[in-house]
């Protein structure tokens, strides 16, 4: 079976993680990723460290697959070899600030003067309106501006960085990749093309749908912490083991949270949480910290009650689960030929062009003789 994108030809403006993670996965699916990269430089991921060969991992993670054409786009005459480019492509994802396309000749209302069926992806951080539209951001003054970041950040005085790039992952590169392909289905219905305007921060909002809803419906919002799936329940909660490991525990339920005191055998006197949630998350805490993580490890194996033992990723991507789930098959491959574990993407393998296969992320300009 072919991949449900082949045919589909994509042109990427975009550096960095939000854009090409949203062409990866285009890629991953069939489609001809087309990255259009500064001459001399490229994208800038393609100097960040650690070095893998004389490759970047960063880059060689998030570009397999993509072909790369260096273009200066403010040179006419090099811009001027973009536009049968132009002509083919279905879909132009860039990530400028507001204005920067305009300014090349390349604003969605110029494309779309001789395609009218382009579906234009724009990723930012604020937006494409608005008062903050030119503002500079990276991912942590998105989630701090759009409240989640105040739900669970720790104490000020040892404040937390979440561990992962919420903003530019969840709220741009899905985000993107969700709206082309609806896009491109609009397309196959009207035969009209669409423009995207991805807000990062605008996208983070759905993951406080409960910390909304609280708010509104009885005012009261949530604070730092103190709500149910932030740290405010001991059914929630991340208790230190004897040996220094951590336990995730989340018996939310009531059928989980009674196997769960029955597992550790919490007195009885603390197994109601309504009565002093503090009082009971102490003795929860006073138990597992009594434990070694090999004890707790193999007590949680025979109770179902939602309880792991944290993972470091090497350990994760070691676990024989997500190993018999194959999600670890596909290869990347650097300049030197050398082939190591690709970054898993989320499509089901029915949809992705070549799982099991070794591919390269591309040299800068490797495809300008063949595309010009």
């Amino acid at each position: 079976m072919s991949a449900p994108l082949c045919g589909i030809k994509v042109l990427d403006f975009s550096t960095l993680l939000p854009g090409p993670m949203a062409t990866l996965i285009l890629a991953e699916a069939g489609a001809q990723v087309i990255k259009i990269e500064r001459p001399g430089h490229g994208d800038e991921m393609r100097t960040y460290e650690p070095r893998w060969g004389s490759d970047s991992i960063n880059f060689t993670m998030l570009n397999r697959g993509k072909q790369s054409i260096a273009l200066d786009l403010k040179d006419p005459l090099q811009r001027a070899r973009l536009d049968p480019l132009l002509q083919e492509a279905d879909v132009i994802v860039e990530q400028f600030r507001p204005g920067v396309m305009a300014r090349l000749g390349l604003s969605y209302e110029s494309v779309r003067i001789n395609r009218p069926d382009i579906v234009y992806c724009s990723i930012s951080g604020y937006g494409q309106t608005g008062p903050k539209r030119d503002v500079a951001g990276h991912d942590l003054n998105y989630i701090a501006d759009t409240g989640l970041l105040s739900l669970g950040m720790g104490s000020p005085d040892q404040a937390v960085i979440p561990p992962a790039l919420i903003a530019d992952i969840a709220g741009g590169a899905y985000p993107a990749v969700m709206n082309i392909l609806l896009a491109l289905r609009e397309r196959d219905r009207t035969g009209a093309g669409a423009y995207l305007d991805i807000s990062m921060a605008d996208n983070l909002f759905p993951f406080m749908y409960w910390a909304m809803g609280n708010g509104l419906s009885v005012n009261q919002w949530p604070g730092n912490g103190t709500d149910l799936v932030t740290g405010g329940s001991p059914r929630y909660q991340l208790y230190k083991t004897k040996d220094g490991q951590v336990l995730a525990a989340a018996p939310l339920e009531p059928r989980f949270w009674s196997v769960f005191c029955d597992t550790i055998e919490l007195d009885e006197s603390l197994r109601d949480d309504a009565v002093d949630p503090q009082a009971t998350r102490a003795g929860v805490a006073a138990i597992i910290a009594s434990r070694s993580s090999d004890y707790w490890r193999a007590r949680f194996s025979q109770a179902d009650c939602c309880c792991s033992i944290v993972q470091t990723v090497e350990q994760a991507m070691r676990d024989e689960h997500f190993r018999a789930r194959g999600i670890f098959d596909a290869q990347v491959s650097n300049s030197e030929g050398k082939a190591t574990t690709a970054l898993p993407v989320p499509l089901v393998p029915g949809f992705r062009s070549h799982p099991a296969t070794v591919v390269r992320a591309p040299a800068l300009g490797q495809s300008n003789a063949e595309n010009h």
